[in-house]
C-alpha cells in the first residue's frame, strides 16, 4: 500500500472551512483504489494539518493522479495555502 500525506499550516480563522471541505470530499465518489482518509490537527500546533490518505497501490495513486488536481490538494488551497506532499510505501503495519 501507498500512504500520501498532504500537510500544510492553516490559520485558526479557516479551520471550520477546512473541515467543512473535508466532509464535502467525504460525500463524493471515491476514487478507486482509495482504502481510508482522514484529516487531522496537531495537539502542539494547532495551525498544522494533515491529510493522510491510503491507497490500495503506486497504480491506484497513479490512476487518482491522471484525473487532474487531488481534491486533497484543492482542499488547502480553497483555503488559501499550498500543501507539502509526502508519499510512502507501507512496508508494515499493526491493526488491534
Amino acid at each position: 500500500m501507498i500512504l500520501t500525506v498532504l500537510e500544510a499550516h492553516v490559520s485558526l480563522d479557516h479551520a471550520s472551512s477546512l473541515e467543512d471541505g473535508y466532509r464535502s470530499l467525504g460525500a463524493q465518489p471515491k476514487p478507486l483504489g482509495l482504502v481510508s482518509s482522514r484529516l487531522i490537527r496537531g495537539v502542539a500546533d494547532a495551525t498544522l494539518w494533515r491529510v493522510e490518505t491510503l491507497w490500495r497501490d503506486r497504480a491506484a495513486l497513479e490512476a487518482m493522479r491522471t484525473q487532474g488536481t487531488p481534491g486533497g490538494v484543492l482542499l488547502f488551497r480553497n483555503v488559501g495555502v499550498e500543501p507539502s506532499l509526502a508519499v510512502f510505501e507501507v512496508v508494515t503495519e499493526i491493526n488491534p
